[in-house]
C-alpha cells in the first residue's frame, strides 16, 4: 500500500474541515484575499515560507536541500458566480459557489504539501506548489506565468488534478490523458451593427437581431460542412443579446460564445472562418459585424512519457483505485498554458456523490470527500518519486 495514501487517510478528517472552510467561503476570479490568507496560514503552520504571486496566486516550495530537478504541482482555488442549491450543512451563502471542485483541488494540494514537508529531507530536488486563481475566467494561469511561476527555481515538469462528477466518475475511478486531453477554447464576441426603428416599421430598419439569428445558424455550418467529420469541434453561442422592448428594433445585437477543438489545424480553420462568416452574413443584410476574441487557451497537452512514468509510481495505490485512459473532454482548462511550456500530466478523479450526480457548474452538484486522500497521495507519490528517479 502507498505510504502517502496511508498518511493521507490519517489526515483525512483534518483536511475535510479545511475543504469545508473553502467551500463555505468561496471567492472568484483573481480576487481571492480570504482564500489566499487561509492557504498561506496553513502552509506557514507546516514550516513553509509561501509567497503571494501576481493577483490572487500563492507559491511555495519544499525540498531544495539536495540538488535536483523541479516538479510543479498545481491546484486552482477560484469559485463561480452562482448561488449554491446543494443540500449540505456547509453550503456557501455568499452568492458564489465551488461548483467545479476547486475547493477540493486546493485542499488536496495542501495535503500533499504537508506530507512532502514531512519528507523534505528525503526530496532529491524541489517541489513547487502552484495555488492558482482565476481558472474559471481563463486568467489565473497566465497571471502566474507572467509573474514567473516557472522560474526561480526553473520548473522541469508539472502535474494537475481535477475532480469530476458525472457518468463513470465514482470515487476510485482515475482517468489520465495522453496527447490533447481537453479542448482549446477561444472566446468570441460578435457585435452586429444595424439600424433601429419602431417594430411596426421594419422597412425603415436594418434589423440586427434578424442578422444575428442568421449568423448563429451559419456558424454551425462551419462544423457541419467545413471541419473533417471525424474531428471533435464545437462552436457554441451562449449569449444572444439585443433590444430593450418588444416593439422596438434595436440598432445593435451581440452574440458571445466559444470555439473548441483538439487540433491546431481545426482551431485555425474555425478562428479564421468565424469572422468571415459573420461579416459576410451581416453584409448580405446591409449590416456590419465586428468580431473580437477575448481569450485563447490551447488544448491541454499531456506528455505520454511523463504520464506513463507517473502511472508507474502509483502502482501501490489501493486495488479499488482504478486508472484508465480518459475520453476526449471538450471542456477547457488553462493549465494548458503550463503544458505548452513544460512537459505536463493531468488526471481526473471521480468524485460522485450518490443522489447528486450532476455536471460541473450545476447549483446542486456535490463532490465526494473520500476522493481527497487519493488526490493528495497522487500529488505526493508522483512528486517524490519523479525527483528520486531524475536526481
Amino acid at each position: 500500500m502507498s505510504e502517502f495514501y496511508n498518511r493521507a487517510l490519517e489526515m483525512k478528517d483534518e483536511f475535510v474541515q479545511i475543504r469545508r472552510h473553502f467551500h463555505m467561503n468561496p471567492e472568484r476570479g483573481l480576487d481571492l484575499p480570504k482564500t489566499v490568507d487561509y492557504v498561506m496560514e496553513q502552509l506557514k503552520s507546516w514550516g513553509y515560507d509561501p509567497k503571494p504571486l501576481g493577483k490572487g496566486g500563492v507559491v511555495a516550495t519544499a525540498g531544495g536541500k539536495k540538488p535536483g530537478k523541479v516538479i510543479m504541482l498545481r491546484g486552482d482555488m477560484d469559485a463561480l458566480p452562482m448561488t449554491e442549491e446543494a443540500d449540505i450543512p456547509f453550503a456557501s451563502t455568499n452568492g458564489f459557489m465551488h461548483a467545479c471542485g476547486h475547493d477540493m483541488h486546493t485542499t488536496m494540494l495542501l495535503g500533499a504539501a504537508k506530507m512532502l514537508k514531512e519528507k523534505e529531507d528525503e526530496l532529491e530536488g524541489t517541489v513547487k506548489f502552484m495555488f492558482q486563481p482565476g481558472e474559471e475566467i481563463f486568467a489565473g494561469a497566465q497571471e502566474m506565468l507572467n509573474h514567473g511561476i516557472l522560474e526561480n527555481p526553473k520548473v522541469d515538469v508539472a502535474l494537475g488534478l481535477h475532480v469530476f462528477s458525472g457518468d463513470k466518475l465514482d470515487v476510485g475511478n482515475v482517468y489520465y490523458g495522453v496527447g490533447n486531453l481537453e479542448a482549446s477554447c477561444d472566446g468570441f464576441e460578435i457585435t452586429v451593427h444595424g439600424k433601429g426603428s419602431h417594430g411596426a416599421l421594419p422597412q425603415m430598419s436594418i434589423d440586427p437581431i434578424n442578422v444575428a439569428a442568421h449568423i448563429h445558424t451559419a456558424l454551425q455550418e462551419i462544423i457541419a460542412r467545413e471541419v473533417n467529420p471525424g474531428a471533435t469541434c464545437v462552436i457554441t453561442v451562449g449569449q444572444l443579446l439585443g433590444g430593450t422592448a418588444n416593439n422596438i428594433i434595436p440598432p445593435t445585437a451581440t452574440l458571445r460564445g466559444t470555439v473548441r477543438s483538439f487540433s491546431d489545424e481545426d482551431r485555425k480553420l474555425m478562428v479564421q472562418r468565424l469572422p468571415e462568416v459573420a461579416e459576410n452574413i451581416a453584409k448580405a443584410f446591409r449590416a456590419t459585424a465586428e468580431v473580437k476574441w477575448d481569450y485563447n487557451i490551447p488544448a491541454l497537452g499531456c506528455d505520454e512519457t511523463l504520464t506513463n512514468e507517473f502511472l508507474g509510481y502509483l502502482k501501490d495505490m489501493p486495488e479499488d483505485v482504478k486508472f484508465s485512459p480518459s475520453w476526449p473532454i471538450t471542456g477547457s482548462e488553462d493549465f494548458a498554458l503550463v503544458s505548452e511550456k513544460v512537459p505536463s500530466a493531468y488526471m481526473i478523479l471521480g468524485a460522485n456523490v450518490e443522489g447528486a450526480i450532476l455536471g460541473q457548474h450545476h447549483p446542486k452538484v456535490q463532490f465526494h470527500e473520500d476522493v481527497m486522500p487519493i488526490g493528495m497521495a497522487i500529488y505526493a507519490e508522483c512528486a517524490y518519486n519523479w525527483l528520486k528517479n531524475h536526481k
